[in-house]
């Protein structure tokens, strides 16, 4: 028999561009992540997720019209609030107006509202006393912040904050809730020891209501005192001691359960 031709060899056959990596996703398919989490775009460099906001770093309130005014930092959710220790006996404490550096001891609550000025929960317990006395070593300053938490209590007439000049009242902050049938804040001064003028007028509504919590923020400027209450700027009351570096003691009476109070400086 005449001898066999070699059978020439078979052509490779054509691969998919898959065929080497397993199980591979199909083209242009996103890649997978193990992540329980929605992806989302990042912002600022930084991942997101659902409910996280947009500004962490947002500054609220603000006041109209002041571009340069500082403001302070928004409680959406309000941060942890580490209370100043205060003695009980007597009820006075001295304070440098510096950041609390101490272990938290009672967190303050306040879920995130899109209803401006939500109204924080507070703890039940009272940690100040009242009448509350507080010393400022270095007297009232530009920059300098108050934070008052505490709850009206449910028979309430008044409660008073004053911010004193050795006998003087520079600040007066009087809510009242029965002024013949109405509820007001009166604000005024007593130098030598005569009463000025009183200043009625609000920003925006009342704020405070009988067995309700509150948050009052009290903002020294150069030219006034600035309050806000549930983050809601409330009314400006001027200088009327320009030496307001005197003004050395705080007191706090009458119908209000404290549960914080706090003298810090923005920056």
């Amino acid at each position: 028999d005449p001898p066999l031709s070699p059978t020439p060899p078979s052509p490779p056959l054509p691969q998919h561009p898959n065929a080497l990596c397993g199980p591979c996703a199909p083209p242009g398919s996103a890649p997978q992540s193990n992540s329980l989490w929605p992806s989302l775009p990042a912002s600022n460099g930084f991942p997101t997720w659902p409910g996280q906001p947009s500004q962490p770093n947002q500054l609220v309130p603000c006041w109209p019209g002041q571009p340069n005014t500082p403001c302070w930092t928004a409680t959406h959710p309000a941060p942890v609030s580490v209370p100043a220790t205060v003695p009980v006996s007597p009820p006075v404490q001295v304070m440098t107006p510096a950041p609390a550096a101490a272990a938290p001891l009672t967190t303050v609550v306040q879920a995130p509202s899109p209803v401006p000025g939500p109204t924080p929960v507070q703890p039940l317990i009272p940690i100040q006393s009242v009448p509350y006395n507080l010393n400022l070593a270095r007297g009232v300053y530009d920059k300098m912040m108050m934070t008052i938490l505490g709850h009206v209590k449910p028979d309430a007439k008044m409660f008073t904050v004053n911010f004193l000049r050795g006998n003087d009242i520079a600040f007066h902050i009087n809510p009242r809730f029965n002024e013949g049938g109405k509820q007001v804040v009166v604000r005024n001064s007593k130098l030598g020891e005569r009463w000025g003028p009183e200043e009625r007028d609000l920003k925006g509504p009342l704020p405070f209501a009988l067995g309700s919590p509150f948050e009052m923020k009290i903002l020294c400027t150069p030219e006034a005192f600035r309050v806000a209450v549930n983050n809601i700027p409330l009314f400006e009351f001027r200088h009327r001691v320009m030496e307001f570096n005197r003004i050395d003691r705080i007191n706090i009476l009458h119908d209000v359960v404290l549960t914080y109070v706090n003298v810090e400086t923005l920056p």
